[in-house]
This record gives C-alpha cells, sequence and structure tokens, in this order.
C-alpha cells in the first residue's frame, strides 16, 4: 500500500510541546499522529472524550490532551507498546490484516 502526505496546521507553542513530548514517548510526531489514526479506525470512535467546553471551564492543553490520551491507552492495556510493537501495528492496518 502506497504513502500519502498528511499536513497539518496548528500554533506552534503546541507543535513544539507535542514534537517535546512525542520525543520523551521514544517516537516521532508522525508515528504519534498514526497511533492515533489506527485508534480512530480500529475502534470506530475517537478513543478519547470529547466535548463543548461550559463556559467558564477552560478547554484542555496540549499537554492535558496527550494526558487523556494516555489513559485511554492505559484503559485499553496499551500504554506500554514498544516502538516495535506500534509499528507493527502500522504494518497491520496498512495491509489490512486482523488486529
Amino acid at each position: 500500500m502506497g504513502q500519502a502526505t498528511f499536513s497539518v496546521r496548528m500554533d506552534e507553542n503546541l507543535k513544539n510541546d507535542f514534537d517535546s513530548l512525542c520525543e520523551d514517548f521514544g517516537m516521532s510526531m508522525t508515528t504519534a499522529i498514526n497511533v492515533f489514526a489506527r485508534a480512530v479506525v480500529r475502534e470506530r470512535r475517537i478513543p478519547f472524550e470529547i466535548a463543548a467546553s461550559s463556559v467558564g471551564r477552560p478547554r484542555l492543553s496540549g499537554a492535558e490532551a496527550l494526558n487523556a490520551l494516555r489513559a485511554q491507552a492505559k484503559a485499553n492495556g496499551i500504554q506500554d507498546m514498544s516502538l516495535d510493537e506500534i509499528n507493527e501495528e502500522i504494518r497491520k492496518t496498512r495491509y489490512g490484516e486482523g488486529s
């Protein structure tokens, strides 16, 4: 299966924070986005709650959103996946192999 390019515009500070956290996780931002996309496709839903902010309730920061993703990964038992396991999941998804 061929590769496709996906461009995203985001606040520069968010991008820098996201890049730094991804490095802490031992992965690139591209790998993190692929992990997210695979989870969405596999679960057929966004793998964390999305809600409109209430009046007076601040929106989640990028770090808080990533922490929510971490909590969801832990709840699904996938928080300790190695980079090799993540890459294998990507490969399976690309070639339409079952999980």
